[in-house]
C-alpha cells in the first residue's frame, strides 16, 4: 500500500458510477449500510486504518502525520508528528505503546498511547508499510516492500537506542499480513502473487503458496476457527486460501483497488478504492458467494473493523474528477475534506 493516497488510480471516477448499492441478499442477521459520515478534515493522505481494543478510538496515518481520533464522534483526540511517509498503526496496551510505520524513512515511530508523546525511532527497513502485534510472538512486526523484508520489533525496546530483530527475507515485496495466533503470520507478496507462511518461532518463511487466479494480493485478513484466510487482489478476486495447505477454496469477484479485508461473523468483506464494499458468505459447505455490495465513497479502500460490534470505519476523501485533457491522471483529494464512513449492520 505504499504511496497511499497518491496510488488511487483514475478507475475512481470511472468504477464509482457502477457502484451498486446493497442487494438485500445478506445473511438474515440484516444487510450492512452507510449509517453516518465522519468529518475529520486535516491534511496529508491516508493509508491503514487502525482501531483500538475498546473501540474507541481510530489511528489515522495522514503521510506526516497520525490523527487519534473519537470513533464515535469524530473529534481528534490528537495528532502525532514525525513521520515523513507513514502508513500504518501497531498498538501494545500491555505495554503503554503504539508504533508507527514510516516507508519514507524506514523506520517505526515510537508513541506513548496515554501522552501521545513521540517517545524515539526504530531502524526498519526501506518502504516500512504494512503493521501489527502478534501476541503469540510478542513482536510488532513490519511489512517492508522495497526491502522484502519482514521485521520483528520487541514492544519494550528501548526507543532510543534499541534495535529491531534480524530482518526475515520473504523474497519479495510484502504488503499486508495477519496473524494466526497460535504461532503463524501470513504475508502477501504482491510482485510474487504469492503469500508467505512465516514460522513466528523459527522467524523463518515455511511455506510460499500462490494466489492464482488472484495477482497482486494486497488486502488480508483470517477466520482462525475455521483456518480461512481471505487475499484481496488487485485484479478484483478476493481469493478464499486454506491457511493449512495454501489450497485456494474460491475466488470472488470484487471491485478494483482492493486494499484490505476483513471478518466478522461468518462474513468476509473487501473494501475497493471504487467505494464498494463486498460481502462473502459462504452459502453451503465448500461454497461462497459475494451476498452483498455496500456503496461506500470513492477512494475509500481500506477500513478496521470492530470485532464486537461489526461496525466498519473507512477512510476517505472527496476527490476530484481528473482533467478531460489527462482522463487517465490520479484524482487528488479535495483538500480539508478528509473523513471516515462509518458502515453499520442491520437486524
Amino acid at each position: 500500500m505504499a504511496h497511499i493516497a497518491h496510488r488511487l488510480v483514475y478507475m475512481i471516477v470511472v468504477s464509482a458510477a457502477l457502484a451498486a448499492v446493497c442487494d438485500g441478499q445478506s445473511s438474515g442477521s440484516g444487510v450492512f449500510a452507510v449509517t453516518r459520515t465522519l468529518k475529520v478534515g486535516g491534511g496529508g493522505g491516508w493509508d491503514y486504518v487502525r482501531l483500538d481494543d475498546q473501540g474507541r478510538l481510530l489511528y489515522l496515518p495522514r503521510t506526516t502525520h497520525t490523527l487519534v481520533v473519537d470513533a464515535e464522534s469524530g473529534k481528534t483526540i490528537a495528532d502525532i508528528p514525525g513521520c515523513k511517509r507513514n502508513h500504518g498503526v501497531a498498538l501494545v496496551p500491555a505495554v503503554g505503546r503504539g508504533f508507527i510505520s514510516d516507508g519514507g524513512d524506514g523506520v517505526i515511530e515510537v508513541f506513548d498511547l496515554k501522552t501521545y508523546e513521540v517517545l524515539g525511532k526504530i531502524k526498519a527497513a526501506d518502504d516500512a508499510d504494512g503493521i501489527i502485534y502478534d501476541a503469540a510472538s510478542d513482536r510488532v512486526l513490519v511489512a517492508c516492500g522495497d526491502a522484502g523484508v519482514l521485521i520483528p520489533i520487541k514492544p519494550d525496546v528501548d526507543p532510543k537506542s534499541g534495535q529491531a530483530d534480524p530482518p526475515i527475507d520473504l523474497g519479495g515485496k510484502p504488503e499486508y499480513l495477519v496473524s494466526d495466533g497460535q504461532g503463524k503470520v501470513y504475508v502477501n507478496i504482491a510482485d510474487r502473487h504469492e503469500l508467505a507462511a512465516v514460522d513466528t518461532k523459527s522467524m523463518k518463511v515455511i511455506s510460499r503458496w500462490p494466489t492464482a487466479p488472484g495477482r497482486q494480493p494486497t488486502g488480508l485478513s483470517m477466520d482462525p476457527a475455521t483456518h480461512r484466510l481471505f487475499v484481496g487482489c488487485r485484479n478484483q478476486k478476493l481469493i478464499v486460501m486454506s491457511a493449512e495447505d495454501g489450497h485456494v477454496l474460491a475466488d470472488l469477484p470484487i471491485g478494483p483497488g482492493v486494499d484490505a479485508t476483513a471478518f466478522y461473523d461468518g462474513l468476509a468483506l473487501a473494501s475497493c478504492v471504487d467505494g464498494t464494499l463486498a460481502v462473502v458468505r459462504e452459502t453451503s459447505p465448500g461454497n461462497f458467494a459475494v451476498v452483498q455490495t455496500v456503496k461506500t465513497a470513492p477512494g475509500a479502500k481500506t477500513m478496521a473493523l470492530d470485532p464486537k460490534t461489526g461496525k466498519i470505519y473507512l477512510a476517505t476523501a472527496d476527490l476530484q474528477p481528473p482533467p478531460a485533457d489527462r482522463p487517465r491522471a490520479r484524482p487528488q483529494p479535495v483538500p480539508g475534506t478528509f473523513k471516515v464512513i462509518v458502515v453499520e449492520r442491520g437486524l
